[in-house]
């Protein structure tokens, strides 16, 4: 994971994400650098746009959807929410989203 951490440094750096850049990003964080997992990573992203990976990923939902055995559970009552513990939800989930996305855009 830290190999496509410094892909997204060096890309968000505006630099090329390359073998010896992406080798020495990883080697500055104090970790030792696999030849191997650099080679195979830049060869992906070469087929990628960052750009476009980036800005679909922001679209994503944040919460994943609810076990169903966990909705099995939860009592026929409680399954009818107020619509303002809706509304509160749906923004905290566009809140949540767009922090994601200013990290990224």
């Amino acid at each position: 994971m830290e190999y496509v951490y410094a892909a997204l440094l060096l890309h968000k750096a505006g630099k090329g994400v390359d073998e010896d850049s992406l080798k020495k990003v990883v080697e500055a964080a104090g970790i030792s650098a696999d030849e191997i997992r650099i080679k195979a990573l830049v060869a992906a992203l070469s087929q990628v746009n960052i750009d476009e990976v980036l800005k679909s990923a922001a679209v994503m939902p944040v919460a994943a959807p609810a076990a169903p055995a966990a909705a099995a559970a939860a009592p026929a009552a409680e399954e009818k929410k107020p619509a303002k513990e809706e509304e509160a939800k749906k923004e905290e989930e566009e809140t949540a989203l767009e922090g994601l996305s200013s990290l990224f855009g």
